[in-house]
């Protein structure tokens, strides 16, 4: 069975005119629920994180500060998102999710959270719409609980995770991969264990060809035995936020590449959604939910 991650929190309330579109969170079960993809059986609440699952990637100093909610006006404003209990709370449930979902996806093979993918999380701060690194806490938990040993980071969002690049720079046991906009946030870029930096307007042709080479080519040489998937939608040529040229349809044809790849070769896999900010949400669900029904079509 195909276990989601999703909680009402997820859809947190913003300031009126804020960019970041949470409604998504939201519509998005909505829709699958809607068209059968999925059942009511296949979500669940997630639960909140331990401190000590916090402290396992992050540094105790900040982890303190975010709780207490005394980071500076300029941290805040590097988030992207006003800061309150409820947005620690929104975080701390996301990133729990896919702990949890790492755990369905070693029973069923795969798992996915409507959330996360907060791959600009660093171990000491907060950027890009992220507070705590979902991906890296969960790779953490699974090194820490002896239940994977070598994990791949598959991250297709259009901005680089120059989080996660950060937290892992010195982690063998992770290897991390990032195929971005070379041209896109954050103009700083972290190096990753393999950057693939994309020129303005790539389209799906090139965009998967490149995928298809260097995703065999990874399974090859890092022999992983988990891979988180960040599969960020804000590829799509319709994105206010992305600069690349990808249509819906090349989108899912992206999906069905990782999906197939870790199937075949029998690697369990977490997908968590990223990015999307499209100017007609619509766009922005159907790429999303493209993302399920792959997952659905290929392993249930």
């Amino acid at each position: 069975m195909l276990k989601i991650a999703w909680s009402k929190i997820y859809n947190h309330p913003l300031p009126e005119g804020h960019r970041f579109p949470m409604e998504k969170y939201d519509l998005l079960p909505e829709q699958l629920l809607y068209e059968g993809t999925i059942s009511q059986a296949n979500l669940f609440e997630p639960r909140k994180l331990t401190e000590a699952e916090i402290l396992a990637t992050h540094d105790a100093d900040y982890w303190q500060r975010l709780k207490n909610l005394q980071l500076t006006r300029k941290e805040e404003r590097r988030s992207g998102f006003p800061l309150s209990d409820l947005i620690v709370e929104r975080e701390i449930t996301i990133n729990a999710g896919t702990i949890e979902c790492a755990e369905f996806a070693l029973q069923y093979g795969v798992a996915m959270n409507v959330a996360g993918g907060t791959h600009h999380a660093y171990t000491n701060r907060a950027e890009g719409f992220c507070f705590l690194n979902d991906i890296a806490i969960a790779a953490n938990y699974l090194l820490n609980e002896n239940k994977a040993q070598k994990i791949l980071v598959v991250d297709l969002d259009v901005h680089q995770g120059n989080g996660t690049a950060q937290i892992f720079r010195n982690e063998p046991r992770v290897f991390t991969f990032s195929m971005h906009g070379a041209k896109n946030y954050p103009m700083h870029k972290e190096q990753s264990d393999l950057d693939i930096g994309l020129p303005d307007k790539t389209d799906d042709a090139e965009y998967l060809k490149i995928l298809d080479f260097h995703l065999k080519h990874l399974l090859d040489i890092v022999k992983p035995d988990f891979i988180f998937f960040q599969s960020g939608v804000d590829v799509l040529a319709t994105d206010k936020l992305g600069r690349l040229g990808m249509s819906i349809a090349g989108c899912k044809k992206r999906d069905q590449l990782v999906f197939e790849a870790a199937y075949k070769n029998e690697i369990p896999i977490v997908a968590s959604m990223g990015g999307g900010y499209s100017e007609k949400i619509k766009d922005i669900i159907e790429a999303h939910a493209n993302t399920y029904r792959v997952a659905q079509e290929i392993y249930f």
